[in-house]
């Protein structure tokens, strides 16, 4: 019998004649005696379950499987299995060899992400594992991603916990490296919403927009699950015939009449001005709040 070859089965993405192809590679073993290859093509069904998708048998140190969105879809982690057996005796066989699963299709990285209410911001990395191929649009060729964000409270859903820097974003083709053909970057950040609210998670979904390549037309890349950790927040008061109380716990009055500018960030675009009027007549000299401008 021929003993185990060391083959390493390895797929990767490939681009064949403007269509999305996976290419099993395997090393070859000693030219004698001549060899031949049954490569049987898999994917993960359910966990721990793989579906046969197809099987040949080939010379070739190499097999392709084209991505035509029916055998073989976006989102599916697929396998190949080489067996190795010498030509016209088919019952002298190598042991089965199995590739790494290969996961075709949309990754966010990282994962899931766990942020604080601080102001950060935080890049997520989304990528393709398969080449972006667009037939008949050479001169505009892209994936479009349409962004969205949900909150997955406990009780009815809120408003999103984050904030992204881009609603979508465009995956444009180029040559594969690093397990990545097209990549583009957005950046998260959590909501300073002023309230006690504990840990929240908020979802972030990406769906192709109107996608002109049917290999993408019914595809959902999977969410990503964000995590946001609540922080005190700082308050300060302008109440009354003003008495102001500053962030730090100073407290003053301010009987002045006129426009005040009473807090300004140093690190962003964000002031609030407020207007006093005189509100004690002709016995004492009182000013009350009457308007604010927040920026």
């Amino acid at each position: 019998k021929l003993a185990s070859l060391a083959l390493q089965p390895a797929i990767t993405p490939e681009l064949v004649q403007g269509r999305v192809h996976l290419k099993c590679s395997y090393s070859p073993p000693p030219p004698e005696p001549p060899v031949q290859f049954r490569v049987l093509w898999s994917r993960l069904s359910s966990p721990g379950k793989r579906e046969q998708i197809q099987q040949e048998t080939t010379p070739e140190v190499f097999s392709y499987l084209e991505m035509d969105g029916a055998n073989l879809r976006l989102g599916d982690t697929v396998f190949c299995t080489v067996t190795a057996f010498r030509r016209g005796s088919p019952e002298q066989q190598s042991l089965p060899e199995d590739s790494k699963g290969f996961y075709a299709g949309i990754k966010f990285l990282p994962e899931s992400l766990e942020i604080a209410e601080d102001g950060k911001e935080h890049v997520l990395t989304v990528l393709s594992t398969v080449p972006i191929a667009c037939p008949g649009q050479d001169d505009s060729c892209k994936i479009t991603l349409q962004l969205s964000t949900e909150d997955l409270g406990k009780s009815a859903p809120g408003p999103p916990d984050i904030v992204l820097s881009a609603c979508q974003v465009d995956l444009l083709p180029g040559p594969c490296s690093g397990g990545s053909c097209a990549a583009a970057r957005v950046t998260v950040t959590a909501v300073t919403d002023f309230a006690q609210d504990g840990k929240r998670v908020s979802r972030l979904s990406a769906r192709p927009a109107a996608p002109g390549d049917v290999l993408w037309r019914a595809y959902t890349p999977r969410d990503v699950k964000v995590t946001v950790r609540d922080l005190p927040t700082g308050n300060c008061y302008s109440f009354t015939d003003p008495h102001i109380i500053t962030f730090d716990g100073w407290r003053y009055d301010s009987h002045k009449i006129g426009t005040f500018l009473l807090s300004r960030s140093e690190s962003r675009a964000f002031e609030v001005h407020v207007r006093q009027w005189d509100c004690g007549g002709h016995r004492s000299a009182t000013a009350c709040n009457c308007g604010v401008a927040a920026r």
